[in-house]
């Protein structure tokens, strides 16, 4: 047990209690307390979602080859936590996943419906040529207009170290563990 309780603090950076709680609700399964453990810190970052993040790093990431870049501002409560490696690692990666995927925004609701005009149409005419009503044309428009939407948007994209998870959930976990109120203030991509 302890050893286990060991493995899942290096993975996940939670508390002693926390893990050992996770795991006798669990019944010792290291998978059931890893989601355990996941959903806790998803409690514990929406109760702090609206305290005030006034101190961070900016990170930057330039791929391989040169010839992509990003830098990216990432938010804190404290100094202190701001110079903490977890929460620099975290703004690496943001930065990293930035560069790999390109978002055009950081949350959906702030890509605008001109970043995606062109998609949009082109589905439109697609659909056109479906046998559906005016309303379900709508309807099916709106859909994919908020499907596009949450693909360009930073906090809804998978995590490309770790694809079942979103970039929102990845900072609701480090916000859990670190104690504080963490966001992507802004970004910006570069590319030859």
């Amino acid at each position: 047990m302890l050893k286990l309780i060991k493995e899942i603090r290096e993975e996940t950076g939670a508390g002693v209690i926390d893990v050992k709680k996770a795991l006798e609700e669990a019944q010792g399964d290291k998978e059931k307390a890893l989601e355990i453990l996941r959903k806790n810190g998803v409690q514990k970052a929406d109760k702090k979602a609206n305290r005030i993040a006034k101190e961070g790093v900016i990170a930057t990431y330039v791929h391989a080859n040169n010839k992509s870049g990003a830098i990216v501002k990432v938010l804190c409560e404290t100094d202190f936590v701001a110079m903490n490696d977890k929460f620099k690692n975290l703004a690496n990666d943001i930065a990293m996943q930035i560069v790999a995927m390109n978002p055009v925004a950081v949350r959906p609701k702030d890509v605008s419906d001109e970043m995606i005009a062109a998609e949009i149409e082109e589905i439109k005419s697609q659909l056109a040529t479906e046998n559906i009503s005016d309303d379900e044309l709508k309807k099916k428009l709106e859909e994919k207009k908020e499907e596009l939407k949450r693909s360009r948007a930073l906090y809804s994209q998978s995590f490309i170290k770790n694809p079942e998870i979103t970039i929102e959930e990845v900072i609701k976990e480090n916000v859990a563990t670190l104690g504080e109120n963490i966001v992507v203030d802004d970004f910006q991509r570069f590319e030859i």
